[in-house]
């Protein structure tokens, strides 16, 4: 598959680095050559250094016959530009990074589309989005659901009071367990479990389950205690704490503290008037405490520094808030972020990625997700009539090591799969796998 990013910025070579580990035909634009540079030699990519808005540079890189064109530069005017320009020279699809939730509204799909702007992505608003659901329940790290909640993931990490510790899932599983144990994040380590093997005492565990199970997942996993989260304190009024705060339920108090006083004056036109905006440097823990931090169920760092953000989660969990949030964009920071256990970890590269991955994809694919800590993928395929997955009951169908099918949702409802389910043309069936692999799992659903 031949695609073409124009733009070398974060979400950019982030993106450029996955594509390229698939041995895909990536090539990499940018007007800056310091940034092209280091990508050039370490990966297996071609680079370009000249505008992705450039005619004739679109036609030297040969976007007649590219696959896939990305536009993921810092200002959104030139994205929408550089897209309707690859289209219109003959590239299939294209996506363009956007800051504008008003071009997402469904009235405007078909204009952009003729413009030849296929697909937009607005990584803040997914961030918030994925944020929103990480605070609405203290006891998770990460929480997703599949067609409109019919089936939901969980990740939650196990501590001493979780009741299925040192209990092989095989045994579990004679219960008749509600639920699917389909990743757990174990040190550095990801597993797609197999029967034998055990939770142990500070594994990230992921399940899928319906909604009505999810108290019983909250008792198993010994996370009854946790309280409610009412109280919100956000460090940081970026567009992330913005969009936060709209997407928030109405229950949540929300204060956003930021240091900068002019910005402080736009986020009050911004947001809701219930939100408090208070002005302050919210790495000021005296600050922090007389504004009511000891009584916040929720806190979340969203300043522009990765290490800000950690250290104030960290801060944060020593005085006693019981959910942290934190915004961290420097990839190789995440594990770290997860050893000092601060919680929820919310990245937009990797947000991005997961949305335009799903482009590349022949299968009929509702939606990709990455798991931040866990260097797995999850993705809901919907089943196509004569594809290889209804063939044979799951447990004959011989799929790899690395992947396995953590439910599916057959006539809008949600249900688990044991080795003899038989899976049916229309069904949707939500897949996991180890990073890299969602490829493998694609043949089954052609």
């Amino acid at each position: 598959m031949k695609i073409i990013i124009g733009g070398a910025g974060a979400v950019g070579t982030h993106l450029a680095e996955l594509l390229s580990n698939e041995k895909q035909d990536i090539i990499l634009m940018d007007e800056d050559e310091s940034k092209l540079s280091k990508m050039d030699s370490n990966f297996d990519l071609m680079t370009v250094c000249a505008s992705p808005t450039s005619i004739q540079a679109l036609k030297n890189a040969g976007v007649s016959d590219a696959d896939l064109f990305i536009a993921v530069l810092p200002e959104e005017s030139r994205n929408m530009t550089a897209c309707m320009i690859a289209t219109n020279l003959g590239a299939k699809k294209t996506v363009a990074r956007i800051d504008n939730y008003e071009y997402l509204l469904p009235k405007h799909k078909e204009f952009f589309a003729k413009l030849g702007v296929h697909s937009l992505i607005y990584p803040e608003m997914l961030a918030a989005k994925d944020i929103v659901a990480a605070i609405k329940m203290s006891w998770i790290r990460q929480w997703w659901e599949f067609y409109g909640g019919a089936l939901v993931l969980i990740g939650t990490k196990m501590r001493e009071t979780a009741e299925i510790l040192n209990v092989p899932l095989f045994e579990l599983g004679g219960r008749n367990i509600p639920f699917h144990i389909v990743a757990i994040k174990r040190g550095n380590e990801t597993i797609i479990p197999r029967g034998d093997d055990v939770i142990k005492l500070n594994d990230i565990v992921y399940f899928t389950t319906t909604k009505k199970y999810i108290p019983y997942i909250r008792k198993i996993s010994g996370k009854e205690q946790y309280p409610d989260v009412r109280n919100v304190m956000i460090m940081g009024g970026s567009r992330i704490a913005v969009r936060t705060s709209q997407y928030a339920p109405e229950h949540m108090q929300i204060k956003i503290i930021e240091n900068d006083l002019n910005r402080c004056n736009r986020l009050a036109d911004l947001v809701d008037d219930k939100v408090m905006i208070i002005n302050g440097d919210g790495r000021d823990l005296d600050l922090l405490i007389e504004e009511g931090l000891k009584n916040t169920d929720a806190f979340v760092a969203l300043t522009g520094n990765s290490e800000t953000n950690i250290l104030a989660c960290l801060a944060a969990k020593r005085l006693g808030v019981t959910k942290t949030v934190a915004e961290v964009e420097n990839i190789d920071y995440i594990s770290m972020a997860e050893s000092l256990d601060i919680g929820t970890v919310i990245n937009k590269k990797k947000i991005a990625a997961s949305h335009i991955y799903q482009m590349m994809l022949d299968a009929d694919v509702a939606n990709v997700k990455c798991l931040t800590f866990a260097n797995a993928d999850v993705a809901e395929f919907k089943v196509k009539e004569g594809s290889r997955i209804t063939q044979k009951p799951i447990k004959d169908m011989g799929l790899p090591k690395g992947i396995t099918i953590g439910g599916l949702i057959r006539n809008g409802e949600g249900m688990l799969v044991t080795g003899n389910t038989m899976i049916l043309p229309g069904d949707h069936v939500v897949v996991f796998c180890l990073e890299m692999m969602i490829k493998k799992a694609e043949k089954f659903f052609n």
